[in-house]
């Protein structure tokens, strides 16, 4: 690869996203790539337990017993 288009160079797989090592500032995609990669590993918890914004994260329950559960399966999924 020629050095200057390293910093051009960006791709998405099934498990994980790459990029060169220097981000950009002028970076356009950062919230669509956020809510992808937030989307994969939340996806068995949302709509059932869970509602993903933009910047924030909602933990749904019918009782606390449950909201406890979703909690600590949230918890676990960011670990």
């Amino acid at each position: 690869m020629f050095h200057l288009d390293k910093d051009k160079t960006a791709f998405i797989t099934e498990s994980a996203n790459y990029c060169y090592e220097a981000m950009s500032l002028d970076l356009k995609n950062v919230g669509a790539t956020y809510q992808r990669l937030i989307d994969k590993i939340f996806k068995e918890q949302i709509d059932r337990n869970m509602e993903i914004y933009v910047s924030d994260m909602v933990v749904k329950y019918n009782s606390m017993k449950n909201h406890v559960q979703d909690l600590e399966e949230m918890f676990q999924q960011i670990r």
